[in-house]
This record gives C-alpha cells, structure tokens and sequence, in this order.
C-alpha cells in the first residue's frame, strides 16, 4: 500500500504528463494516495491526478496515458 507520493512519483508522472503535451502548471497532484485513485477535470480546467492507494504505483503507470487522454477528450464538466 502506498502512503505517500514522493517527488520520485512526481517525475515519473510528470513524464507521461510531458510526453503528452500538458503542461506541469496544468497539474494538481495531490500528495496522499487515496482508494479509489482518480484522474479528472476540476474547476479551473486544471487536471487532478490522485494516485491510487492499493495498487503498485508501477502498474498503476501504466494506465495513466489511457486515462489522461480520456479526460481530455471528454473535457470540462
């Protein structure tokens, strides 16, 4: 279970994030993991990554590309 997310977490989000073309100051990461993790909009059109808690942070990864892209597409609201 993962407790807390470290700058090493950061980066290693920040490179799927960059590959991507998004902007790091269009990020909001918050630094506890929670059950469930969650990938949205919030207001302000910021995008929030909460990492998933139960799940091992290397294969949570991996989803992430999939699931950012499905936020941009579906955009704000």
């Amino acid at each position: 279970m993962l407790t807390a997310i470290t700058l090493r977490h950061i980066e290693r989000i920040f490179a799927v994030t960059d590959a991507l073309g998004i902007s790091r100051e269009a990020l909001v990461i918050p630094l506890r993991p929670e059950r469930p993790g969650r990938i949205r909009q919030i207001p302000g059109g910021k995008i929030e990554i909460t990492v998933e808690r139960d799940m091992d942070f290397e294969e949570w990864l991996t989803g992430l590309e999939d699931q950012l892209r499905l936020v941009l597409e579906k955009g704000p609201g």
